[in-house]
């Protein structure tokens, strides 16, 4: 196989990776969610929120974060990605970068809300013929970096 088809083919792999793991977090499965991280994932998602780490902490962490900001409000999240960079590091992790649309959508309302726009920095790697994430470091378009 040639360099630029295998490069093909990773990059529709991580797709597909992405597609199955947002459409677990959209749907509020957050277990389902957390196991597409290593064991010992780190998940930095929200300014001014400590990074969580392993699986069942990701879980808890995702549980606590949609229960304090929507307060059980009805509402649907879609997380929209784009602009997908895939590199092949030498030592055999995958770094994703991408940009991310965060939709939400109350019942009733037509129009949904960009809350937010971001840049997205993955480590991905492979585990027994699986990707899973190893870190995901979410930087919010609003928010200077520090």
């Amino acid at each position: 196989m040639s360099t630029e088809r295998a490069r093909e083919g990773l990059y529709s792999r991580v797709q597909q990776f992405h597609a199955e793991q947002m459409q677990a977090l959209d749907s509020g499965r957050f277990e389902e969610y957390a196991e597409t991280f290593t064991e010992d994932g780190e998940f930095r998602h929200s300014p001014g929120r400590p990074p969580a780490r392993t699986r069942a902490g990701i879980a808890k962490e995702l549980t606590a974060f949609h229960q304090e900001r929507f307060a059980g409000e009805a509402v649907q999240r879609r997380h929209w990605f784009n602009m997908l960079n895939v590199q092949e590091q030498a030592d055999g992790t995958v770094h994703a970068t991408f940009y991310v649309l965060a939709l939400l959508t109350r019942p009733g309302e037509r129009v949904p809300e960009i809350a937010p726009s971001c840049l997205v920095r993955d480590v991905l790697v492979e585990e027994d013929g699986r990707l899973l994430t190893r870190s995901r470091r979410v930087e919010h378009d609003h928010v200077p970096e520090a």
